[in-house]
């Protein structure tokens, strides 16, 4: 799922050809000298490398001679134009920046279009960052967390695009989903440990009941402070009758 500020893409002009067929008055020997030679791999690489760097470098110089040779009225629209590149270069990478630093590790780095100004800089006119929407396997409580970060993510520009609202909604449909299966799980523990709870207070009354029918089974023990009253009274002593 990618979110981000979307904008049409630059389509560069069409460019021409230089090269002239050869005529074919000329004689094999000139049409040879005018073709050009076969260079090794890296000499055309060079070639190449080179090439563009002159690219580069007769853009620039075009870009100043046309400002110079341009009109008044043509260096104030460049002006604008450039203005307005400026302006959105800005706009685009601080939304997509936003969307990166709030997405963390669920959000990529962002990508941009381009478009070449009249001074011949390019300038970020669109840009996207891919960000991570998919829910966390078994885990609701996970997904929940995500979700809410993956919509704070896609809400975080100050002017949040179509995509972005298309992305926050998703995040939000997925969290709701979320919390009906934290509270079916969480109504399942509950029932579960309430079962536990049952069985050991179970086991208790059990264990409670068999204990006072043990104590019913033992005989009373015999009561022997008859006896030890009967030890506690005085001994008589024996009568001696005398006979004169």
């Amino acid at each position: 799922m990618q979110i981000g500020n979307s904008v049409p893409p630059f389509v560069p002009a069409p460019s021409f050809s230089s090269a002239r067929p050869l005529s074919s008055d000329v004689s094999p020997d000139i049409a040879r000298a005018d073709q050009a030679p076969v260079t090794a791999p890296q000499e055309q690489q060079a070639n190449s490398s080179a090439s563009g760097r002159e690219e580069a470098d007769r853009a620039s110089t075009d870009a100043a001679d046309d400002s110079a040779e341009a009109s008044p009225r043509e260096q104030r629209q460049q002006q604008l134009e450039i203005a307005d590149l400026v302006q959105r270069d800005r706009e685009v990478r601080t939304h997509e920046q936003a969307h990166a630093a709030v997405g963390g590790q669920y959000a990529g780095s962002p990508t941009y279009s381009f478009k070449r100004g009249p001074d011949g800089q390019r300038y970020a006119v669109s840009g996207e960052v891919g960000i991570d929407t998919a829910a966390v396997p078994n885990d609701p409580e996970a997904t929940l967390r995500k979700m809410e970060v993956v919509l704070r993510a896609a809400l975080a520009p100050a002017e949040p695009s179509a995509q972005d609202l298309r992305v926050a909604a998703q995040a939000q449909a997925k969290a709701a989903q979320a919390r009906v299966e934290l509270a079916e799980l969480r109504r399942d523990e509950a029932a579960s440990a309430s079962e536990e709870s049952k069985g050991r207070d179970d086991e208790r009354q059990a264990q409670e009941a068999s204990d006072e029918q043990g104590q019913q089974a033992v005989p009373p023990a015999p009561d022997l402070d008859l006896y030890r009253r009967l030890g506690e009274l005085p001994s008589s002593e024996p009568g001696i009758d005398l006979v004169a």
